[in-house]
């Protein structure tokens, strides 16, 4: 339950730009030909009866005043798309492909770590439903892209569109317009401009919006790096320091050359980490043999399989009984009695799944037992899958451990750690994550860039959608679950009920006293709750949706499917 989309990890395309890079000031332009679709390269390999293009035309113009921004091209950008069609949207995608960081950030052994029937959209089956249950990172674009050939998405996304600025042009009181008193978010006038940069053009482009979607995802772009005191970094390494983003840019050709025959140090012990520690001891199993060491701060607990001790996983977290177990946000003293009053039948639940764990995999052997419970790597969206041959690897001597606090350094030679040990190294990777947010930072214009993050150290999102304090604009792709894509698309439905008027949003006051509520939720169930990870109350979450939209909350037929079946995309599927 790692990255957007829930990866596991595999080879990118070469090309990436960023989002958020500031561009120098350069003459205010605008152009007024209006949107003629253009004939794209790329061929459609159909897989569906239902007719579609058999060429893609993305939009190559904007219009200086349009409803609707979708800033992003990633399953959040698509969903966003598909949902608001009916505002012709604009959609202005950095890259020159859509599928984000399953086509810019992943490495050649990436793999979706959601089981395949539950990684799909509602209205949209994949071409081969019974495939392998972890499809392959380059099955998952070609979906992505046939889900856009389906729907006609092309029309709406500019590809080579980088976003350097937002501004904020005014309109409608912030109070005003989030309590519905404002006649609703889309008000018939322009409430931000948008800075866009081309590939082929020396100015910006300005164009005007009366509402934003931001989609621009939280991994990818803005790498996470540590901070070294001086003479202990980088500077006094003689080998070579790379973070995981730019690994991910090189081919596999590359890849391999990089890695063979070398001394490997990979710091870090999440999904990226873990893949890319077994694709350098893949690169390294022949004659000139060298170890990967990898440096552990924080084990999480991993899944080898969706099934313990023979079970379903989701027996355990994702039936409306299991989620009965856990807090929600805002519930009441009953319910809150009532969580307490079964505590001892959650840590039974994550002790099951505990011993299952430590006697599947060599945890032990090589120090990896995490420290807290199962259940706090589920409620922070930490848990994920490990890929085939981890362990394999680890116990032939490819793969070695050394635990570390936040002490380690640079030398020479290598890196040395907090008891002086120094591990030698040609090459040391940086598997350290991303700096999500600082995307939105960039882009979003004073005093709202400043509203980005909250005393939790998330963005504060009413339904995991709406800023309370930031109007005329959502977040979609910021919020964590076992689905990824189901909370992004069931979110874009919400959101499009709310541009169609059909429920109004509470007052600002209300929806912040909302978000505290599942910051609060997530407190109580893990200590690692500064993320905004809904896993063990996404159906109470779902639920909120439906009720907003007018439409039903249990969606199972019998009161017995009802508690003890899971829940997933096709519950929600729009009549």
């Amino acid at each position: 339950m790692t990255r957007s989309g829930n990866a596991q990890r595999s080879n990118p395309l070469l090309a990436s730009s960023k989002y958020g890079t500031k561009a120098p000031p350069l003459a205010r332009s605008y152009t007024s030909e209006s949107h003629t679709p253009a004939l794209a390269h790329s061929k459609l390999s159909i897989h569906f009866s239902t007719p579609i293009m058999a060429a893609r035309h993305t939009r190559k113009t904007v219009p200086p005043y349009s409803r609707v921004a979708i800033i992003g091209g990633s399953i959040s950008g698509l969903a966003a798309a598909k949902q608001l069609a009916a505002h012709d949207p604009v959609v202005f995608e950095a890259t020159q492909s859509v599928g984000g960081v399953w086509k810019h950030c992943a490495y050649r052994s990436t793999r979706l770590q959601t089981p395949r029937r539950n990684f799909r959209f509602s209205d949209h089956p994949w071409a081969d439903p019974d495939g392998p249950v972890f499809p392959a990172h380059d099955e998952v674009i070609e979906y992505l892209e046939s889900y856009a050939d389906r729907f006609g998405l092309w029309r709406f996304i500019m590809l080579g569109a980088r976003v350097v600025g937002v501004n904020f042009l005014g309109g409608a009181a912030t109070t005003e317009l989030w309590s519905g008193k404002g006649g609703g978010p889309l008000q018939g006038e322009p409430m931000w401009e948008i800075g866009v940069a081309t590939e082929h053009s020396d100015t910006i482009q300005w164009y005007k919006f009366e509402f934003v979607v931001m989609c621009m995802g939280k991994y990818g772009d803005v790498p996470r790096m540590p901070v070294f005191p001086p003479g202990k970094g980088t500077e006094v390494f003689k080998g070579k320091v790379m973070h995981s983003l730019d690994y991910c840019k090189l081919s596999e050709q590359e890849t391999l050359e990089l890695v063979r025959g070398k001394k490997v140090v990979v710091v870090g012990y999440r999904k990226s980490a873990i893949d890319l520690a077994l694709e350098c001891a893949v690169a390294n199993k022949g004659e000139r043999v060298q170890a990967c060491t990898m440096l552990v701060r924080t084990p999480q607990w991993m899944l080898p399989s969706y099934s313990i001790w023979g079970l379903p996983f989701f027996l355990f977290y994702s039936t409306r009984f299991s989620q009965l177990l856990y807090d929600r946000p805002n519930q009441g003293l009953f319910r809150s009695f009532l969580c307490r009053l079964m505590t001892p039948l959650k840590a039974g639940v994550s002790k099951f799944i505990e011993l299952y764990l430590t006697w599947k995999l060599p945890l032990s052997k090589y120090g990896l037992k995490p420290p807290h419970p199962f259940v706090e790597s589920y409620a922070s969206c930490q848990m994920a899958i490990l890929p085939d041959g981890f362990f394999d690897m680890a116990n032939r001597g490819l793969i070695r451990f050394k635990r570390v606090s936040s002490g380690w350094c640079f030398s020479e030679n290598g890196v040395v750690l907090e008891d002086g040990t120094e591990v030698q190294a040609d090459l040391v990777f940086l598997a350290t994550g991303f700096e999500g947010l600082e995307k939105l930072r960039t882009v979003l214009p004073e005093p709202f860039r400043g509203l980005v993050v909250n005393k939790s150290g998330m963005i504060p999102l009413y339904r995991g959608t709406i800023h309370p304090l930031i109007p005329g604009m959502a977040f979609v792709g910021y919020v964590e679950s076992v689905s990824n894509l189901h909370t992004s698309e069931l979110r874009c439905r919400w959101l499009a009920g709310l541009l169609e008027g059909r429920f109004v949003l509470p007052g600002a006051e209300a929806m912040a006293e909302r978000v505290d509520g599942e910051a609060e939720a997530m407190r109580r169930t893990t200590r690692f709750y500064r993320r905004h990870c809904i896993s063990t109350f996404s159906i109470h979450d779902s639920d909120g949706m439906c009720a907003d939209l007018g439409v039903p909350a249990y969606r199972k037929g019998s009161w017995f499917a009802e508690l003890f079946a899971p829940y997933n995309n096709q519950d929600y599927k729009e009549e």
